[in-house]
């Protein structure tokens, strides 16, 4: 940062506060010219858009993760903490990729890796529907995946 009267580099922080608002105040001084001046910082957020199979794009929610893990895991020994905590865990790594579009397919690789580790036959389901299963052999497959 510079000073805004005379340019400089050299600025000393004398005071810093938190705001109700998540924004950080620091009150600053030029070592050049003295003058003082007051910074604020805020986190920028970035609104996450999912790119669909056809192309249209739409917010990012994450309760649809919460659904489709919902009814995979219907009848099965997961708790809904554990759901609520696994579509943070997919949220947190779309996230961290630091982009602003995502695709569809991207988050259901991430459902399914994480559902994997979490139940199998939750993971069964799930896979079911989201690759499109057709045909019994499609099963025998995923089954052979999952026992190895």
């Amino acid at each position: 940062m510079k000073c805004p009267y005379c340019g400089a580099e050299t600025l000393k922080t004398l005071e810093t506060r938190d705001s109700p608002d998540n924004t950080v105040r620091r009150r600053k001084e030029c070592a050049e010219c003295s003058r003082r001046f007051t910074s604020y910082e805020y986190v920028e957020t970035i609104e996450l858009m999912v790119k669909k199979k056809d192309r249209m794009l739409e917010r990012f929610d994450e309760n649809k993760i919460v659904r489709g893990l919902q009814k995979a895991c219907e009848k099965r020994p997961v708790t809904m903490d554990q759901i609520h905590e696994l579509a943070e865990h997919i949220r947190q790594d779309l996230m961290s990729l630091g982009k602003e579009e995502v695709s569809s397919q991207q988050i259901g690789d991430l459902v399914i890796k994480y559902l994997k580790k979490l139940d199998r036959v939750a993971y069964i389901r799930f896979a079911s529907v989201y690759k499109q299963f057709e045909e019994p052999e499609d099963f025998k497959k995923i089954l052979k995946e999952v026992k190895a």
